[in-house]
């Protein structure tokens, strides 16, 4: 399973494999991975993360487990995180 991290400032992508299905804990730790890999390095002195992510699966506005991973996020880096989901548009009967 795919998840990608894209870095609007420097425009570039990551992408982080797994095994696991598309849940919550993996779309977070592979923002983990990232800033482990790539956005200390690039980002030192941030103290804030944006995250945007659509509403699919893993993503959900109302899913909870998306927020419990977000505060572990938050805590075990001390940034504040700001998620913003954004709904798909589907054509009717696609969904």
């Amino acid at each position: 399973m795919p998840y990608g991290v894209y870095d609007v400032t420097a425009n570039t992508g990551f992408v982080s494999l797994g095994i696991t299905s598309d849940t919550a804990e993996f779309a977070l730790q592979a923002i983990r991975c990232w800033r482990e890999r790539m956005g200390c390095e690039r980002y030192p002195t941030a103290s804030d993360l944006t995250i945007t992510a659509d509403c699919g699966g893993s993503n959900g506005a109302r899913v909870r487990l998306w927020r419990l991973e977000l505060q572990r996020l938050a805590d075990e880096t001390g940034l504040t995180l700001t998620s913003t989901i954004i709904r798909r548009a589907h054509p009717s009967g696609t969904e």
